[in-house]
């Protein structure tokens, strides 16, 4: 993510941001409601004022939920303390979660936080995954189809795209949208962690 792209995405916590819905999306809390994905330990990549986060928390996961974004890390801990819930929330970026030691998670989240972050970034979060996550892991992935925003800085990844970043640790299980042929939509993609 470029410096003026981190600017602007702290902007945008001075107030309520326009993606900051409140609502756990139905392509998280259909698998986890109906146990498909049981409780485990839980990654939230991009975890903004920890919506997601909380909800995984409230549903018996151990949750860590990463933003670079100190000002919605300090309300998603607020959010969290008043929910009653304990996640551990830290200000970082998401391409470099090395910090979390030999943690292995059972669920990685990441609701449009991997189409923001550049290219040169990409395969170094791939690879923090990978080294993150047990086998049969899965990883939630939603995701703009590639288009241009912020003086014409390119935003968002194919199918084909996100398959060589992952193919070393994951495979895909289903992919929901993604079929604009005019580029603009996105994307949910379920993904599941290889063997050892």
């Amino acid at each position: 993510m470029s410096k003026f792209q981190h600017w602007i995405y702290r902007l945008f916590y001075l107030r309520k941001p326009p993606w900051d819905t409140g609502v756990t999306p139905p392509e998280v809390t259909r698998r986890i409601e109906s146990g498909e994905i049981p409780p485990g330990r839980a990654l939230d990549l991009g975890c903004g004022t920890g919506t997601n986060a909380i909800y995984l928390a409230q549903h018996g996961f151990q949750v860590v939920g990463i933003d670079f974004v100190p000002r919605a890390i300090e309300q998603a801990r607020q959010k969290a303390a008043q929910a009653g819930v304990d996640v551990a929330f830290h200000v970082g970026d998401v391409s470099d979660i090395s910090f979390l030691g030999d943690v292995q998670f059972d669920l990685v989240l990441d609701i449009g936080c991997f189409h923001s972050i550049t290219e040169s970034s990409r395969p170094a979060y791939a690879r923090g995954l990978g080294e993150h996550t047990r086998p049969g892991a899965r990883y939630l992935l939603y995701a703009f189809q590639p288009r241009r925003f912020f003086l014409r800085q390119r935003m968002g990844l194919t199918r084909d795209e996100v398959e060589t970043l992952f193919e070393r640790w994951f495979q895909i299980r289903q992919v929901e949208g993604g079929t604009d042929p005019t580029g603009g939509g996105s994307a949910w993609y379920d993904l599941e962690r290889s063997g050892a």
